[in-house]
């Protein structure tokens, strides 16, 4: 991370504990939990005992704008598990974290700035009352969370806000936001009745309308066209399959809570398919293949199903049922080279060919410490993650 970035971060992160601190002061018997930088800006999740509105958020930035001048420094405090564990006496959520933090002989790392102290990593402005501008933040938004992101455990109240060096970074930010809202894809689909979604259907599962589904074959039979001049062979898999499938791919140890919940039938568990890869192995695995085969592109138009968080849910970028443009191939070692140029290759057409042009490419590497979910081939992860970055 560069050093403005950097400089962001701690800045927001600062933030989040002069948010923690305001909320406190306001309402005494509420329960933190964390509040980390975000892009943009930073949140804090908490546990009210009370309900609060959109409408307290104006009180919420007043009072942190009250604490922010006697605010003069971050400072770092050690205390052991049981020192740690007193000091958040009735608070559940905070009592779990040192838990997982805490390790033999070793200190908790706490930051105390005027009257608040929190447990924290680190990471902060050096001087909160000159290096924040008291102009430069604004809370935005409440939503609801789930603690620990998983939906079995208490709901919590998160507090989103944005945040940059100056007010004029802020200004143009907030000005983007709105212009964002006069382009939100949900209004406009409804409007130009694209498509639309209705409650006795359920959420995360929008209905294309007439207009709509012109435009989404369209751009299937794009993709179609695109995909057959490449090598691409498509094929059509069930909606749903055996829970032995998905235990054999292993997907359900890990991914389990992602999927619609099984379906009990004559011969066993159902489920309905979050991704189309176990098929996809399933057909290329099916008899004998020979070297001159590959590489073998399988391609399909998958509807796949997911169980997503209904606080993540969003129009069409966030949605329970999708259909998934999806490939597998199967090649040599020598191949995989070749195959990922030719892959980029088609995603950068697609991009030209819609105008997108503000894109970038990740690279994510694997973790070889967690035996549990990696294979355990150390060279044939390191040989693919090599060609990937020369790719």
């Amino acid at each position: 991370m560069d050093e403005k970035n950097l400089a962001l971060e701690k800045l927001r992160h600062s933030l989040a504990h002069l948010l923690a601190a305001a909320v406190l002061e306001l309402w005494p018997d509420t329960k933190r939990t964390i509040g980390p930088a975000i892009e943009n800006g930073f949140y804090y999740d908490f546990l009210f005992a009370h309900p609060i509105t959109e409408a307290d958020l104006v009180k919420i930035e007043e009072k942190m704008r009250e604490i922010l001048p006697t605010w003069t420094s971050f400072e770092k405090k050690e205390y052991s598990k049981e020192e740690a564990m007193k000091k958040y006496e009735g608070n559940a959520f905070k009592q779990e974290m040192i838990e997982e933090f805490s390790s033999d002989n070793e200190a908790l790392s706490f930051y105390k700035s005027g009257s608040y102290e929190d447990l924290c990593r680190g990471g902060h402005v050096e001087n909160p009352q000159k290096d924040i501008h008291p102009k430069a933040f604004k809370l935005t938004s409440i939503a609801g969370a789930y603690w620990r992101g998983d939906a079995k455990k208490a709901q919590l109240t998160r507090i989103y806000g944005v945040a940059f060096q100056d007010k004029k970074m802020l200004r143009q930010h907030l000005q983007r936001m709105e212009d964002a809202k006069k382009f939100n894809h949900k209004k406009i689909g409804e409007e130009l009745e694209l498509f639309t979604q209705f409650d006795l259907v359920g959420k995360g599962l929008p209905i294309w309308l007439p207009k709509g589904e012109v435009l989404r074959s369209e751009i299937e039979n794009l993709a179609l066209e695109m995909e057959k001049k490449a090598g691409y062979i498509r094929v059509s898999t069930p909606h749903l399959a055996k829970k032995e499938l998905f235990e054999t791919s292993g997907h359900l140890p890990y991914y389990a809570e992602s999927m619609y919940p099984p379906m009990e039938m004559d011969d066993g568990e159902y489920y309905l398919k979050a991704m189309n890869c176990p098929m996809h192995h399933l057909i290329f695995s099916r008899r004998i293949r020979s070297y001159r085969e590959l590489p073998l592109r399988i391609a399909e138009y998958g509807t796949c199903y997911r169980n997503e968080l209904s606080g993540t849910l969003n129009g069409l970028l966030r949605v329970r049922i999708l259909r998934m443009n999806d490939a597998h191939i199967y090649c040599t070692k020598e191949q995989i080279e070749s195959e990922i140029e030719s892959v980029l290759s088609l995603i950068k057409r697609y991009f030209n060919i819609f105008g997108l042009k503000d894109y970038w490419f990740r690279l994510s590497l694997s973790d070889l410490e967690k035996k549990d979910k990696y294979i355990d081939e150390s060279q044939n992860w390191k040989y693919a993650e090599g060609v990937l970055r020369e790719v």
